[in-house]
């Protein structure tokens, strides 16, 4: 029963996060407005019939651009979560597998890299190289791969010796053959959960770029960027920096909540578990 209603939990918010990849997709289609198109004329209207979330400053439509930013803000969170899987998936797995110098040297430069704040680290980078996303994003992904490089290396350290390693190389499998057909499918769940739970990080993180101005730039819609603009006016018109702060606390909780699930769901004393309970039941 408790595997059932894991799976149940699971398929909701997967459906959930589906929902909102679709939404994002096609935002261009689903704003009611021009979420660029300024009419001073409706400035700061309160949430209302015809805008449901209100106006901002230049009396542009906030549900369209909290719609159109959504575009940015999670596809760019999805992309950059899975270029630093890939990257530091690829770099734990060979200096776990390989040892020696290679893995001295990559696993110094990630404790360099985790020695300090991500946020903090990422400012700095960001501010060197400049505002906009491709700048952002590479800032953030600087700062988010050793995570994924120490998680991959302890686990292929964790499968090197065991029996089916052994067995393939005496079958005359290459080091990199057994990487990519034995050990990957033995560690990705525990990396999946990970790259799950980092979306919500990689999203609020890339939104306080954008807030600090080293992210998107405005007019551009992106949920950070509109915080920062409706924050000087939070007391009279709140609507506009509560709008996107919602979007972002939505996504955030729902990637979240798939993240846990998926990890309860693939847990592997669980399954264990659940199988002895099965033969049991069977005798």
């Amino acid at each position: 029963m408790r595997q059932n209603r894991r799976k149940k939990k699971l398929i909701f918010f997967s459906v959930l996060a589906g929902l909102l990849l679709a939404t994002a997709l096609f935002a261009g289609y689903l704003c009611p407005y021009d979420p660029y198109a300024q009419d001073l004329s409706l400035a700061q209207q309160p949430p209302g019939p015809e805008h449901l979330l209100g106006t901002d400053r230049y009396g542009r439509d906030l549900l369209s651009r909290v719609l159109a930013g959504s575009t940015v803000s999670i596809y760019a969170s999805l992309g950059l979560v899975a270029a630093v899987t890939a990257a530091g998936t690829a770099a734990g797995m060979a200096c776990g597998w390989r040892g020696g110098w290679l893995d001295a040297v990559v696993m110094r430069a990630a404790d360099l890299f985790l020695a300090f704040p991500s946020l903090v680290f990422a400012l700095a980078v960001a501010g060197v190289l400049g505002g906009g996303l491709p700048n952002a994003v590479l800032a953030l992904g600087a700062v988010g791969w050793p995570k994924f490089a120490r998680l991959a290396r302890g686990l292929t350290l964790a499968q090197k010796n065991s029996a089916y390693v052994m067995a393939s190389r005496m079958s005359g499998s290459g080091g990199w053959k057994i990487l990519i057909r034995h050990v990957l499918p033995n560690i990705a769940g525990p990396i999946l959960v990970t790259s799950v739970l980092e979306i919500g990080t990689m999203m609020m993180e890339l939104a306080g770029l954008s807030f600090l101005g080293l992210g998107v730039k405005p007019p551009a819609a992106e949920w950070g960027s509109m915080i920062s603009d409706g924050r000087s006016l939070l007391q009279i018109s709140p609507w506009m920096s509560l709008a996107p702060g919602a979007a972002i606390f939505l996504t955030v909780m729902i990637f979240n909540l798939l993240g846990d699930t998926l990890r309860d769901y693939l847990d592997p004393k669980e399954r264990e578990r659940n199988r002895q309970k099965k033969e049991e039941t069977k005798r």
